[in-house]
């Protein structure tokens, strides 16, 4: 959160509160960071994806089967969301695996995706 700017609104409307809203305003890295993850998953297949790994650890091969996609598509598809730093790999072998990073973004964009999609989850 940033502190207040001293901005100045052009108009008063009577808020009162309007000085503790403009105290909470996030810094511009803050909402870029945010706007980046939800950019990511407003592809239908990446937020697929995004879902099955916020609740399993996953190949490529698997998550493709499991998403109706080939497996070049499921790759690239997994390099924009690890770009976005939604997702997190590990190495095992020759064989990557992919979850969701456990970060309190991640966290929080999977609670809304279920409760937007009215979505239960199954643990």
């Amino acid at each position: 959160m940033s502190e207040n700017r001293n901005v100045t609104l052009p108009h008063d409307h009577g808020e009162e509160n309007i000085e503790e809203l403009l105290s909470h305003i996030p810094e511009e890295g803050v909402i870029i960071n945010v706007s980046a993850a939800m950019k990511q998953l407003g592809d239908p297949s990446r937020l697929r994806i995004f879902w099955l790994l916020c609740h399993a650890e996953e190949c490529v091969i698997n998550i493709a089967a499991a998403v109706g996609m080939t497996s070049p598509a499921v790759s690239h598809h997994l390099k924009l969301l690890k770009s976005a730093g939604l997702i997190v790999s590990r190495r095992e072998g020759k064989e990557m695996y992919y979850k969701a990073a456990d970060t309190e973004l991640v966290n929080s964009l999977h609670l809304i995706i279920e409760k937007v999609g009215e979505i239960t989850c199954p643990y």
